[in-house]
């Protein structure tokens, strides 16, 4: 008789390439259906959506909040396109969770302890990327609409008016992962917070010329709104990073 000795719970499970490929295929098909069932809740919610997205207009033209269609298409690519946009968004929860199921296997303990608040953090910095560039838009179409002169009298397509806006919060909600990035790279000792100091000044100039080039409005107002946030997500990440150093010299220190 042969008996099976169960394996220790300490010594993961060894998986071949295949049995990895049916894992992805498993996870980018829960990740996929989650999207997809979000942006029907997203379609059928679009008359919401669609007044939300129109109210900073209406701030800086409150009589003449109205966007134009130029194709029959266009009621119908715009609401396919807010629709896909919020449900990407609705369910970024889910889809980043089958992501973080997937690799979970092949961290180490110590990794597994930084993902989860790393991966939570993206999260929160998208939307609040996504927040500041939904608030700074109204200043910038007062300054885009205004900077043409008296004679010239501003009508927007819903499709240009849409992308813009969609374009700026996406813009904001990548950009705003900045310190994310930078604490990651930190926790792998790629950098350290005293290299991030001594490049201050170059990072100063880097934040600028990247609220000059990613900014698609090219205003100042989103350009300082970009900018600044950045400024400060550097500042913030190096001083993170110095506390996080000290608790692990810390804890190396109690351990020895």
């Amino acid at each position: 008789m042969i008996l099976l000795r169960k394996k220790p719970k300490n010594v993961p499970d060894e998986m071949t390439f295949m049995e990895h490929l049916g894992e992805l295929r498993r996870r980018l098909i829960i990740g996929g259906l989650s999207i997809f069932v979000a942006v029907i809740v997203a379609f059928s919610l679009y008359t919401f959506l669609i007044h939300f997205l129109v109210k900073p207009l209406c701030d800086v033209k409150p009589k003449n909040c109205h966007l134009i269609a130029l194709s029959p298409l266009d009621g119908l690519s715009i609401r396919m396109k807010i629709s896909f946009y919020c449900g990407l968004i609705l369910s970024s929860p889910m889809w980043t969770w089958q992501i973080w199921s997937f690799i979970t296997p092949g961290l180490t303990k110590k990794e597994k302890r930084y993902a989860i608040p790393i991966i939570l953090s993206a999260i929160v910095f998208f939307i609040f990327g996504c927040v500041v560039a939904f608030i700074t838009y109204p200043h910038a179409l007062g300054f885009l609409s205004s900077i043409g002169g008296t004679e010239i009298t501003p009508s927007y397509t819903a499709d240009r008016y849409i992308n813009l806006l969609l374009n700026l919060m996406g813009v904001f909600g990548l950009t705003f992962e900045f310190p994310v990035i930078l604490l990651g790279l930190m926790l792998v000792n790629v950098i350290t917070p005293q290299q991030l100091s001594r490049v201050r000044k170059w990072a100063i100039v880097g934040v600028t010329a990247a609220g000059a080039i990613l900014t698609p409005s090219s205003d100042p107002f989103s350009m300082f709104a970009l900018a600044v946030p950045l400024y400060i997500f550097y500042e913030g990440a190096i001083i993170v990073g110095r506390i996080v150093k000290r608790k692990k010299k810390k804890s190396i220190g109690e351990h020895s």
